[in-house]
């Protein structure tokens, strides 16, 4: 069984080299562990202190790409490597990759699909009240959307068996983190979790520039994602809203015409009918989007046929290129002493 341990990098020279150092070199019911490291459009020295701690496979980005199409070419050239499980870390030595044999377990056991590491929020020092209770709040969202019950939504400390790589396809560029969880969830693939304790702080995160933009990018990803797969929940309560709002309007209008009030009260049915054809919009708006879904279902049916032909057995040790022009693969034949 072969492990990948990808590592998404923006200018991480400093922290990396705790990072390559703390990962498991020996993991039971693992054969072989590969380190992937992803240089997201570096312009530090974290490629040269890669190659110098022994690293043999990267991905490089031209220019940076954000944490999400890291995490997604990652993906591949770890698919592409044959992994049977890909653990996703940070480069900034936020999560204990001590804790990576445990992550793993779950999987090797054939007990879970996705492991996601908790890093028990509410004992991290550097988290403001405030920053506890929007990750509180933001995985309560994602559980909602996912049918889940994980206590840390936004933990990027993950395990991926090769299967859940297969049928999750990343879309958001901002952070893939709650995208796949509902997309695992409404596929139902098991999701465990793990507690761990992460190590102190390094530096600020360099996702977000604000708390604002945060929560505004999070909110955006978790609403696309949940269109994706429920958009008739969302259209359907549009629809019920404005329904009933539309209604009031002719109830007050036929209230006032059996008092024989005087006027014609011509704004009750005008707001009345602006609101009604709204609702009869969402109505709409929610048969197109649950056909679009359905023709999504399709199209990841084939994404996983192609998936298995190009990442299965028989391709494993083929090493396809992506030909793409931001995006570059190596291999360093010789690793240094």
């Amino acid at each position: 069984m072969k492990l990948v341990v990808q590592i998404p990098c923006l200018n991480e020279e400093e922290t990396l080299p705790l990072v390559l150092a703390s990962i498991p070199r020996q993991i039971p019911g693992i054969d072989e562990i590969v380190v992937l490291v992803i240089d997201d459009g570096c312009s530090d020295r974290t490629v040269e202190v890669a190659r110098e701690h022994g690293v043999t496979e990267f991905v490089h980005h031209v220019r940076n790409q954000g944490l999400g199409r890291s995490f997604h070419d990652g993906v591949i050239r770890a698919l592409e490597l044959g992994a049977d499980i890909v653990v996703n870390t940070d480069g900034d030595n936020q999560y204990p990759q001590d804790r990576i044999t445990d992550l793993v377990q779950p999987i090797i056991a054939g007990q879970a699909d996705i492991v996601i590491a908790d890093r028990q929020v509410h004992l991290v020092e550097h988290f403001s009240w405030a920053k506890k209770q929007l990750q509180k709040v933001g995985s309560s969202v994602v559980n909602r959307a996912a049918g889940t019950k994980l206590p840390d939504a936004a933990s990027g400390f993950r395990a991926y068996s090769r299967e859940s790589l297969i049928l999750l396809n990343t879309i958001t560029r901002f952070s893939y983190c709650m995208e796949t969880i509902i997309q695992a969830g409404n596929k139902n693939l098991k999701i465990a979790s793990l507690p761990i304790v992460t190590n102190p702080k390094t530096r600020e995160s360099r996702l977000f520039k604000t708390t604002p933009e945060h929560i505004a990018k999070s909110a955006m990803a978790i609403t696309r994602s949940f269109i994706m797969y429920k958009p008739y929940v969302i259209f359907s309560w549009l629809t019920l809203i404005f329904g009933v709002l539309g209604l009031i309007p002719f109830v007050r209008y036929a209230v006032l015409w059996t008092q024989d009030e005087q006027g014609g009260h011509l704004q009750s049915l005008l707001l009345g009918v602006l609101l009604l054809t709204m609702a009869m919009l969402c109505v709409m708006l929610g048969v197109v989007a649950d056909l679009i879904r359905t023709n999504r279902v399709l199209i990841e049916d084939n994404l996983e046929h192609t998936k298995r032909l190009r990442f299965g057995d028989s391709a494993r040790e083929s090493l396809v290129r992506h030909g793409l022009s931001e995006v570059t693969y190596e291999r360093v034949e010789s690793t240094p002493s």
